[in-house]
């Protein structure tokens, strides 16, 4: 073999080396430290938004089989756990069918009493305090003006965050029994209340369905341009979302 062809026979040999090196690494970082997540509801407005992109942190609770790609671990319930904090915004596997992958704020933790009452939330017997701010501006497609009403409300211990009351305290799970968390499990719920399938609905979130915690957008985009239309790319960002924190 020629001079030339051993060097280019090396070279695609590093090639191929580098790039192998280059996924393995990835796929060490995703199933161990950081998995991207996009948003493709508007469950958790005004917090997350739809086309928003973030990097769930997968070490923050520990792992459990769900953490790995397509849910295959080599264990059962969870390994190196720490418990969530109240008011977390978190993703985890939903259940009970364990397929999709649902991104919500955990109200309730073990031994929490959840009810809803005429659209507030009541924890420990005690209703949860929220204050009215602006309402949200939106056009609908005749060009009317529609106002929703937002609040910040204010977990104890002082995590507080906005939400979206859409349909005014009058929405299906606005009025709801006393859930009492059971140990190893935790209550979630959308900060857009009156468009959020959450445990108000099926019911809680067990701990080895927890996959991470949400941590940091790293793009957001409002869907006008779509990869075929790249002209359209800049316009559609949300740069003023790009590294927000989530709390």
């Amino acid at each position: 073999m020629s001079k030339d062809k051993k060097q280019k026979s090396g070279g695609t040999f590093e090639t191929l080396r580098t790039i192998v090196y280059a996924l393995l690494i990835a796929g060490v970082v995703r199933a161990f430290l950081f998995q991207p997540f996009n948003i493709p509801s508007g469950s958790m407005i005004p917090t997350l938004l739809i086309g928003d992109y973030l990097f769930v942190s997968k070490y923050s609770y520990g792992y459990s089989r769900y953490s790995f790609p397509f849910g295959v671990g080599f264990f059962s319930g969870r390994i190196f756990g720490s418990a969530p904090e109240r008011g977390d915004v978190a993703v985890f596997r939903h259940p009970p069918t364990n397929r999709d992958d649902f991104i919500k704020r955990l109200v309730g933790v073990p031994g929490d009493r959840i009810q809803m009452i005429n659209g507030r939330l009541h924890l420990n017997g005690e209703i949860v305090p929220r204050r009215r701010i602006e309402d949200h501006l939106s056009r609908d497609f005749r060009g009317s003006v529609r106002r929703v009403p937002q609040y910040e409300e204010t977990l104890p211990g002082g995590r507080t965050y906005t939400i979206r009351e859409g349909l005014a305290d009058r929405g299906g799970v606005d009025n709801t029994r006393e859930f009492v968390v059971p140990p190893g499990n935790y209550f979630a719920m959308g900060d857009n209340r009156d468009d959020s399938n959450d445990s108000r609905s099926w019911g809680f979130v067990p701990d080895q369905n927890l996959i991470g915690r949400a941590e940091m957008i790293f793009f957001s985009t409002d869907g006008s341009a779509g990869w075929l239309k790249p002209w359209g790319w800049i316009q559609a960002t949300r740069f003023n979302r790009i590294f927000d924190s989530i709390d």
